[in-house]
């Protein structure tokens, strides 16, 4: 598939080293205004362009991750030159309905929400479209599959998915760093600290998503009677570690809705 991206920042770039390293057979465009930060990611074999509607006639989908404030101006200039196209936005409170208005019924709106992680085939993108856009949404979906997981979302929950998919990603490098701060108070340098705390995260995720069970089942056989982890876990929940997070959500949800 040619797949073009909008939107050179952050999560643009980490799709398009995503799909250049783990999804085969594609050929991937990516525009902004200011190419210089971006030029590396042409030794993947990505096409780096200022121009917005570089080869854009020939995708199959185009992938719009640009501010809120932007999208007008960006429509406005690819929708002359463009018909029969798959545009999946990542630009957040952009409703797929909002979105359809804007591009007409010529070309079918899907809305994703990935993460940075993309870039190492392992986001979690929540993805929604409306039922007859179905059959177009496929390509959305495999695509994304190849960069993680790719569940399909009721739009209503989108916002939610921003914050346990997308933020949900800050939150974990919270802990991560908390373990690491943990782990030099208790006799660790700092670089070997990082790498026991991240690599076990690591290793919880992975059992998780293989076993496919519940997080507390994997916890009771780490815990004993009497031992260290559950005195450990005791300390933290006294201390509303659980609470804390899911305040946090709750708040970027919030922030979010307005």
């Amino acid at each position: 598939m040619n797949v073009h991206i909008i939107g050179g920042g952050n999560l643009g770039v980490a799709i398009a080293i995503g799909i250049a390293k783990y999804s085969k057979g594609n050929q991937v465009t990516i525009t902004r205004r200011n190419t210089t930060s971006i030029l590396h990611l042409e030794q993947l074999g990505v096409t780096v362009s200022t121009d917005n509607k570089h080869g854009i006639q020939e995708a199959d989908i185009i992938i719009l991750t640009i501010k809120p404030y932007q999208i007008d101006t960006v429509l406005n200039e690819i929708l002359p030159v463009i018909s029969n196209k798959v545009i999946a936005s990542a630009v957040s409170g952009v409703s797929i309905e909002n979105l359809q208005k804007k591009i007409g019924n010529s070309n079918s709106a899907i809305r994703i929400m990935p993460n940075i992680a993309s870039q190492f085939g392992a986001s979690a993108t929540c993805i929604a479209f409306n039922e007859q856009h179905k059959e177009k949404a496929q390509n959305v979906v495999a695509l994304f599959q190849d960069l993680g997981t790719a569940p399909i979302i009721d739009e209503k929950l989108m916002d939610a998915a921003t914050v346990l998919a997308a933020s949900g990603t800050a939150f974990a490098l919270r802990y991560i760093r908390a373990s690491m701060q943990a782990g030099i108070e208790i006799g660790f340098d700092w670089q070997t600290a990082l790498a026991i705390s991240a690599q076990t995260v690591k290793g919880a995720a992975e059992m998780i998503m293989e076993e496919n069970i519940h997080p507390e089942q994997l916890i009771d056989r780490v815990t004993t009677p009497q031992g260290c982890t559950i005195a450990g876990l005791s300390e933290m929940e006294t201390h509303g570690f659980s609470s804390s997070l899911v305040r946090g959500i709750k708040a970027a949800l919030k922030k979010i809705k307005g």
